[in-house]
């Protein structure tokens, strides 16, 4: 018990020091569900040690949420009134960095109709847009780390008594997180945020104009909009304070020319979208629009995913993750994007990083249109990648250089 304590400090600390990297003097709105108190507790303490002005505490409860989804009328769903969102929109404009403790119940809606949970979803989304907007320009720091919640331990443990569930992944979050295994998870993730930006530096030379990918049930050309920019581990926020977004993060990403995708992509573990779990679906896209898709599981939500707004078709994201990543060496499916799009290669479907390409925080709507820029209410990762993936660059004189070769990259960063 005493060891695990010791190893929350540290990961408390990590979440303040190298997640958001909080500045003396910063605020902080800190979300974490009601069961992660004691450890949220934890990381409100080692914000004010590093100088926070104000810890914003806002607590999530799974059984509340449920409860407005099965009861409150539909028009309660569709029209969410401002107050509930002016907080957490006015704190990133107040240069309140965010961090976000994530154990979410994969099951959470399950049986509830998905009209109703896709009216919350979009009210909530359009409620949060200036957040969102602040969020994805890096206008703050913000990160994301995991919680290993009863009902999200039960899924991937299901077999296991829900105590030892938890523990068990706990120890494996622990792990994947460079804080299990290492003295000083801060200096390992120093040493990790290298090994990233040398692999999005040498992206970022190649200059491709397209990925294609090839897999079992993926034939798929992905354009790559002039001036993409590659990115991966730490990133300054726009005053110029590193942070990193994810932890675990094992992705080098950037953006698509959103009218330039074509053919079929099929997805290689299942998504968690909002409480509703999606698994082996596909996905045909035609000039960058999905033009079909099908699901064996949660087709449903599918369809309310992609009719959240005309964005919400097209993709806003491009995700190179290794298949040995720590992630998959686990062997685990963890129905929990944080960490499934961290053991594969994924692509998002919805809005963009403006930050991924050259100026696109100056854009307005219009510029980054042009861009090929995609914009949507929502911004949601599925998993592509296996050890059957190839990928292939093609660069501005027609080359076709190897990226990825079975899962794996085709090449050293040095």
């Amino acid at each position: 018990m005493e060891k695990l304590k010791e190893s929350l400090e540290k990961f408390a600390k990590l979440a303040i020091k190298t997640g958001v990297n909080l500045q003396p003097g910063q605020g902080l709105f800190l979300a974490a569900p009601i069961e992660a108190a004691d450890f949220a507790n934890l990381v409100a303490e080692e914000a004010y040690k590093a100088g926070a002005k104000d810890v914003d505490m806002r607590w999530k409860d799974d059984g509340t949420d449920r409860l407005r989804l099965n009861y409150a009328p539909m028009n309660a769903l569709e029209h969410i009134p401002d107050w509930k969102f002016a907080a957490q929109n006015a704190a990133v404009k107040d240069n309140y960095a965010v961090l976000h403790i994530y154990g979410p119940n994969p099951d959470l809606f399950n049986g509830i109709d998905g009209a109703r949970v896709g009216a919350f979803m979009k009210a909530s989304s359009q409620g949060l847009k200036s957040y969102m907007q602040s969020i994805m320009k890096d206008e703050t720091q913000w990160s994301i780390i995991a919680y290993p919640t009863q009902a999200w331990a039960r899924k991937v443990f299901p077999d296991k008594p829900v105590e030892e569930a938890q523990e068990l992944l706990m120890e494996e979050i622990l792990r994947i997180s460079r804080v299990s295994g290492n003295d000083d998870p801060i200096a390992a993730w120093d040493v990790h945020n290298e090994t990233m930006h040398k692999a999005s530096d040498f992206m970022n030379r190649k200059k491709f104009k397209q990925l294609i990918y090839h897999a079992p049930g993926t034939d798929l050309t992905i354009d790559l909009p002039s001036g993409h920019i590659w990115s991966g581990g730490s990133g300054p926020s726009t005053s110029g304070v590193p942070f990193n977004a994810n932890i675990p993060t094992e992705e080098v990403f950037t953006l698509p020319d959103k009218r330039g995708v074509n053919g079929t992509v099929s997805s290689t573990m299942p998504l968690n979208s909002d409480g509703r779990i999606i698994d082996h679906f596909s996905l045909t896209f035609k000039d960058g629009e999905v033009v079909d898709f099908k699901a064996e599981k949660g087709e449903d939500a599918l369809k309310h995913l992609l009719d959240s707004d005309p964005g919400a078709r097209r993709l806003g994201e491009v995700a190179l993750v290794p298949h040995h990543s720590p992630v998959s060496e686990s062997g685990l499916v963890f129905y929990n994007t944080l960490f499934d799009e961290n053991a594969s290669c994924h692509i998002a479907l919805g809005k963009a990083y403006p930050t991924c390409i050259e100026g696109g925080n100056d854009l307005d709507e219009a510029g980054l249109d042009k861009a090929g820029v995609n914009d949507s209410l929502i911004h949601e990762d599925f998993m592509v990648g296996s050890a059957e993936l190839d990928i292939d660059g093609i660069t501005s004189d027609g080359e076709r250089i190897p990226v990825f070769r079975q899962g794996a990259w085709a090449f050293t960063f040095e």
